[in-house]
């Protein structure tokens, strides 16, 4: 189909407005997520070369910042595969030294104290985040913006595949160092500290750093520091390139500038990518709730995007109409369960909600409740009101959105179909040359002597009779042609079985 962006098939089928509403939370996880990490790593810094947190978060973000703007996808692509091999080799090579300081008790005889624990009660809790954090990981731009750029579908699968392994076993090393961290005597090291652990929150959450810094020779703290950059690195630069393209070819040349040509929607992009990049290093110095601004981005991730996301590509009847109520109730229904991690008091509480006077959360699975909420309201919405909209081309003076139109088929008749759906193939792989396919919508073809029909690698141009008014349109059309280009003009509401 000639996708760029994660939203460009949400423009095709809701239309560009409500793309544009989808945007926002798209965007905010994008810059909160990138706040977040470039802070990560001002404190980081900030524990092992004593740097001061500000002049290393604006010092990472303008070396982001630069490749990026000027390199675009692919200094991305690149610089990711070499940071990677940083994150990947650095950590393993401190965590030996780590295991044997003698401060360090073997983690093997202090698993009771780094295994943690779960209450039975928070089963729930810990399953809704679960859930989150899979398919809430699914409309990401970070993600789609690789799987886009691949030459076939396999690679993309393929690509999806190894990804999963390879987060698997980027997290092993992190875990044996907080384990490391766990099994440490901190009174036995330089650090000041009376406590055998790290007790506060803070300390807690620089549990990596200090174990680079006490824990091993100074020359494997700066490998160490080295991984941890490169991995703000990594995933700075994608995130704000993410946010950046669909700023540029969903918001302003979708909305406000639809003549604007590629290199005019470069240039925007690099603007945004400045924009963009400025505001998450702000963010990041000025805002210490950082995560949890993100953290509830997150949320809004899997409550909106998720659940539009599985209408836009499997149910064929969604409109905007569903979109934007399912939108608009997925929110409520989020906000009002509230979020302990903003001290947001939650106006509806739902069974086993806990109110403590040091915190309070929902037991009760409310992000996946508010999910499927979200759902139901697109499908059923959208369903309604396509059948109101297709039983009468006189209610169309109610569609408020402009999303049915009337067309005049190959017979002749007028049939009421929804304007912004593109064309799509329900084919598990490529039509053949002379093969035989049925056509199941014949909308808007009666003065075309070629039906051409777009996938997503090639075009297949069939040829019919010259005479429309004598065509069957259920009449099974043989494939004559296959042609790489795509053409000027096409029929946006072919569809095949």
């Amino acid at each position: 189909m000639g996708y760029v962006t994660m939203l460009d098939p949400f423009q095709n089928k809701y239309g560009e407005r409500m793309c544009g509403l989808l945007f926002i939370p798209a965007l905010l996880g994008e810059v909160f997520w990138t706040a977040a990490i470039l802070s990560a790593l001002g404190a980081t810094l900030g524990v092992i070369v004593d740097l001061d947190q500000k002049t290393s978060i604006i010092l990472s973000a303008c070396i982001a910042l630069v490749y990026t703007l000027f390199g675009g996808l692919y200094s991305v692509a690149y610089t990711d595969v070499v940071q990677l091999f940083c994150i990947f080799l650095g950590l393993w090579i401190s965590i030996p030294f780590a295991m044997v300081n003698e401060a360090t008790v073997p983690i093997t005889q202090t698993w009771d104290k780094w295994k943690g624990s779960l209450d039975p009660m928070d089963s729930f809790f810990y399953v809704d985040n679960l859930l989150m954090l899979i398919f809430g990981g699914i409309p990401w731009q970070v993600y789609f913006q690789r799987v886009l750029s691949s030459k076939t579908a396999n690679q993309a699968r393929i690509l999806s595949f190894v990804a999963s392994v390879g987060c698997f076993a980027m997290a092993i090393p992190s875990v044996l160092i907080g384990a490391v961290g766990a099994s440490t005597n901190w009174t036995m090291t330089n650090y000041n500290t009376t406590s055998e652990l790290p007790g506060t929150p803070e300390e807690m959450k620089l549990i990596l750093p200090l174990v680079l810094r006490y824990l091993c020779p100074p020359w494997i703290s700066f490998v160490g520091l080295g991984a941890v950059s490169a991995a703000v690195m990594s995933s700075a630069d994608s995130s704000v390139l993410s946010a950046a393209s669909m700023f540029a070819r969903n918001v302003v040349k979708a909305i406000f500038w639809q003549k604007a040509s590629e290199r005019q929607v470069l240039w925007i992009m690099r603007a945004s990518i400045f924009v963009i990049g400025a505001f998450a290093c702000w963010l990041g110095i000025s805002i210490q709730s950082i995560y949890g601004l993100w953290y509830l981005c997150s949320d809004l991730v899997y409550v909106i995007l998720f659940p539009q996301l599985i209408c836009v590509l499997y149910v064929r009847f969604s409109n905007t109409y569903g979109s934007l109520c399912s939108y608009l109730i997925g929110l409520f229904v989020r906000l009002t369960s509230g979020e302990s991690v903003l001290r947001l008091r939650p106006l509806i509480a739902y069974p086993y909600f806990v109110d403590d006077p040091t915190d309070f959360y929902q037991r009760f699975p409310c992000k996946t409740f508010a999910m499927l909420i979200s759902f139901i309201v697109s499908v059923c919405i959208s369903y309604i009101t396509d059948i109101y909209f297709r039983a009468d081309s006189k209610r169309l003076k109610y569609d408020l959105f402009h999303c049915y139109k009337e067309r005049q088929s190959m017979t002749g008749s007028i049939r009421i179909g929804n304007r912004f759906n593109r064309p799509s193939i329900r084919t598990t792989r490529l039509p053949r040359k002379g093969e035989k396919l049925e056509v199941i919508n014949d909308d808007n073809i009666q003065e075309l002597e070629t039906m051409q029909i777009v996938t997503s690698a090639i075009t297949v141009t069939t040829t019919t009779v010259s005479n429309s008014n004598n065509l069957n349109p259920y009449k099974p059309v043989e494939i004559v042609s296959m042609n790489k280009s795509i053409p000027k003009n096409i029929n946006d509401s072919l569809d095949l079985k």
